[in-house]
């Protein structure tokens, strides 16, 4: 990257120090066009229930999804917490009236949009694109984990915190000689019958690495782990559905990596799709 193309993604895809720095700038209108002359077009709710051939256990998903000319902003939620009139309140609504919704989810949605819409992923914002190749959501789901655990510059034997646990990326950890500790909020046990740890600062401290959904950004617990990341120097890579516009905008702040995937899912369909890499290793270790 030379010099003068450095500047030029500096002034287009500023990064932030926090996540209140990042709304901030965003209402002051610092990062892209006046956010009150953006309107929110169409908000929806995306529910999966789950359960892979071969495996033994499932899981569920909700997403709030909110339309911004031509970007959709998401951010995941416990199923069935979302009242149902957090979508009448999102539609027509203009963005810093969402930035200051009472729902923690529907904030980090309509963030989401907004930077989507004013930067969405791509070279420019320093993104490069990964294919996702069509097949079952197994193997959509495997080709997922590997696109993301490969974010990770870490030796065999070293530990990684798992925040938001899927058995996929267990699995491609597994692959790698890596150690884990699974850590999500609903707790329960892994595929392989571990214990999945509900408090995920308190067991950072063991960990060397740290690899984490951006449904922390919904549920209020990103900026601990960020800022644990940032003092202690370890890897951060995030893996979003949750916030995938969001999260690139800290890389440097404690995040080193993001996989960002924005709607469409790739468990919505069979067909193929495109993740988003930001940070981590390259191909060939070239960075």
């Amino acid at each position: 990257m030379t010099a003068a193309t450095g500047t030029a993604r500096t002034a287009a895809f500023a990064t932030c120090a926090s996540y209140d720095e990042l709304v901030e700038r965003v209402r002051a209108g610092e990062l892209g066009p006046d956010p009150a002359a953006q309107r929110i077009a169409v908000a929806f709710t995306t529910r999966q229930a789950v359960r892979h051939d071969g495996r033994g256990t499932g899981y569920r998903n909700e997403v709030l999804s909110l339309r911004l000319a031509g970007a959709v902003g998401s951010c995941a939620v416990e199923p069935g917490a979302l009242p149902c009139g957090a979508i009448d309140d999102c539609v027509g609504a203009d963005v810093p009236r969402l930035l200051e919704h009472p729902l923690l989810p529907v904030r980090v949605a309509a963030l989401d949009a907004y930077l989507m819409h004013v930067a969405p992923h791509g070279p420019a914002q320093g993104a490069r694109p990964v294919p996702l190749p069509a097949g079952t959501s197994l193997e959509k789901s495997r080709a997922r984990a590997r696109a993301v655990v490969e974010l990770l510059d870490l030796p065999p034997g070293t530990t990684v915190l798992v925040v938001g646990v899927v058995n996929s990326l267990l699995e491609a950890l597994r692959s790698r000689g890596l150690g884990y500790v699974p850590c999500d909020l609903k707790g329960g046990a892994t595929e392989w019958g571990e214990e999945v740890v509900t408090g995920a600062l308190s067991e950072a401290g063991r960990c060397d690495a740290l690899l984490v959904s951006g449904m922390t950004l919904g549920n209020g617990t990103f900026e601990p782990l960020r800022r644990h990341a940032l003092a202690h120097g370890k890897q951060l890579v995030m893996f979003a559905q949750t916030g995938s516009a969001v999260l690139p905008r800290f890389l440097g702040h404690g995040v080193s990596a993001v996989c960002a995937e924005p709607y469409p899912f790739f468990w919505l369909d069979g067909g193929p799709g495109t993740l988003h890499r930001y940070g981590g290793p390259r191909p060939g270790g070239e960075r």
